[in-house]
């Protein structure tokens, strides 16, 4: 299984340089090695790698240029970006991608980030750094402080799907929710099925952008 397997990482960097020169240690526990990839990433068509970390200034920019090299092929990704407006996290965040924001990681704990977000994503979660999390939560809040069919939309979940639903939110997967709240990863993805069903989303990130008002909810 891939959760026993440490990744290769794709690593991209807009400017062609990569801070963290030590990355990854010798005993990272997730992630064996990585392959320096440059635009128009003619290299990820010679390689499979586990992930690709794209590090630029500008997403809108620079992540339209990977999705196209990638092509049809379902590889999970991360954007490594400063900026921490909503609309760019949330764009980031409609492809399926991870997003940290630099800054967030720094020294041994950075490195961790950064592994452990190589691994979440590779097992199909959705991870956000702290600021990214606050950066979509934010204006998530301030849509649904003046939308009535946010707050009608959030009234179709029970007390314990709308609890599933804060934490997918912040990039746990089944397994973690089950664990955050004692229950049983199968309870949890009965519950998540169901929940997709009530907000009439596609899957995950979907459920997600519509919990935080983040892309349009049908009005009723």
């Amino acid at each position: 299984m891939r959760s026993l397997q440490r990744l290769l990482v794709a690593l991209s960097s807009s400017d062609d340089t990569w801070p963290r020169e030590d990355w990854p240690a010798p005993d990272d526990p997730y992630v064996s090695g990585v392959l320096r990839v440059s635009p128009p990433y003619r290299g990820l068509r010679e390689t499979a790698p586990d992930v690709v970390v794209l590090r630029c200034d500008d997403p809108a920019a620079s992540l339209p240029g990977l999705l196209k090299a990638l092509g049809d092929r379902n590889v999970p990704m991360i954007v490594v970006s400063p900026r921490t407006d909503t609309e760019t996290v949330v764009e980031v965040f409609r492809v399926g991608a991870g997003y940290l924001v630099e800054g967030d990681y720094c020294g041994g704990d950075g490195d961790r980030m950064l592994s452990s977000a190589a691994m979440a994503v590779s097992v199909g979660h959705t991870y956000l750094s702290p600021s990214a999390s606050v950066a979509l939560r934010e204006g998530a809040r301030r849509m649904a402080a003046t939308d009535d069919a946010m707050e009608r939309l959030r009234a179709l979940l029970s007390p314990r799907e709308q609890q599933i639903m804060e934490l997918l939110s912040t990039g746990l997967g089944a397994a973690q929710i089950g664990q955050r709240l004692r229950l049983s990863e199968k309870t949890v993805r009965n519950n998540l099925s169901n929940i997709y069903a009530k907000l009439d989303a596609r899957g995950g990130t979907d459920a997600v952008l519509r919990w935080l008002g983040a892309t349009p909810v049908l009005r009723t």
